[in-house]
């Protein structure tokens, strides 16, 4: 389980490193020379593996980050309070709730990624097919962030729903494994 966590923090360090690298990237001169000399390549591939993780994490309802705020700040998820549920002493009763309200947020959150990844892939075919025009990105990217934004709250509302079920301690517990150890 602790290996996992890890994982999940290296994955969500990786998307901070991600983001920097792209960033000192596009500030650095010749950038997007790519075969030309410039750093370009292996920076694009690394924000395609990162796309592909996400498309696959996603897919199968899992949150990726979209609810990062809420994790750090002691409103953990029920598939992580799950997986601590020995180390916060879970109730039976809190246990059977966690497990509904995982039931829930994956019911909820499938069919939306489903939309998500639809969304995103129709906005990379309008430029992939050389069909991209204002009116058409316009519409694509605003769909692709209302239905980000549709898996982002079924995540998030997830995160408070969760934390009214734990008791202080709890959340301190949880706060110290996933962030301090």
């Amino acid at each position: 389980m602790k290996t996992w966590m890890t994982a999940v923090g290296i994955v969500a360090g990786g998307v901070i490193a991600i983001a920097a690298v792209v960033t000192m990237a596009a500030a650095q001169p010749g950038y997007g020379a790519g075969a030309h000399g410039g750093r370009g390549h292996s920076d694009y591939r690394a924000v395609d593996r990162w796309l592909k993780e996400f498309d696959q994490v996603v897919g199968e309802g899992r949150g990726f980050g979209l609810a990062f705020a809420a994790d750090q700040h002691t409103y953990p998820g029920p598939m992580h309070v799950l997986e601590l549920k020995d180390r916060l002493r879970l109730t039976g009763h809190q246990e059977q709730a966690m497990h509904r309200l995982m039931d829930v947020m994956f019911a909820e959150s499938r069919p939306a990624a489903s939309r998500l990844l639809a969304s995103g892939q129709r906005l990379r075919t309008l430029f992939a097919a050389g069909a991209a025009n204002e009116a058409a990105v316009r519409a694509a990217a605003t769909d692709v962030e209302r239905t980000r934004t549709e898996v982002r709250l079924i995540h998030l509302l997830a995160h408070l729903k969760t934390r009214d079920l734990l008791s202080v301690e709890q959340r301190r517990l949880y706060h110290s494994a996933r962030w301090e150890d």
